[in-house]
C-alpha cells in the first residue's frame, strides 16, 4: 500500500516563503518521477513541479524561478521550496507519483496580507 503525506502548508504574506514536504511509504521503488500539483478554489488541479530519481526537474511556467523541487531517494521524501509567493499561489498542494493514482491528502497554502 502506497501512502503519501504532505505537510508544511499555512498562511503566508505575499513575498514570503514556505517549504512543503511529502513523505512516501510503501512499495514505491518502481516509480521514477515524483510531482507536485495544486488545486486553487474553483479551478482544476494543475501541475506545479516534478523531479526524477536522477534529479532532472520540470516546472510549470508560473512557478519557474520561484519554486524549487528536491528529493531524498533514501528516505522517500520530496520537498517544494516556495519563495516570492503570490496570492495566485493559494491552493491545496498535492504530491503524486507521476503517472499513477497515488495522491496525498493535500496541504493548504494561503498567500494573503
Amino acid at each position: 500500500q502506497v501512502q503519501l503525506v504532505e505537510s508544511g502548508g499555512g498562511l503566508v504574506q505575499p513575498g514570503g516563503s514556505l517549504r512543503l514536504s511529502c513523505s512516501m511509504s510503501g512499495f514505491i521503488a518502481n516509480y521514477d518521477v515524483m510531482a507536485w500539483y495544486r488545486r486553487a478554489p474553483g479551478k482544476q488541479r494543475e501541475f506545479v513541479a516534478a523531479i526524477a530519481s536522477g534529479r532532472a526537474t520540470n516546472y510549470a511556467e508560473s512557478v519557474k524561478g520561484r519554486f524549487t523541487v528536491s528529493r531524498n531517494n533514501f528516505n522517500n521524501t520530496m520537498w517544494l521550496q516556495m519563495n516570492s509567493l503570490k496570492p495566485e499561489d493559494t491552493a491545496v498542494y498535492y504530491c503524486n507519483l507521476q503517472g499513477t493514482n497515488f495522491w496525498g491528502q493535500g496541504t493548504q497554502v494561503t498567500v494573503s496580507s
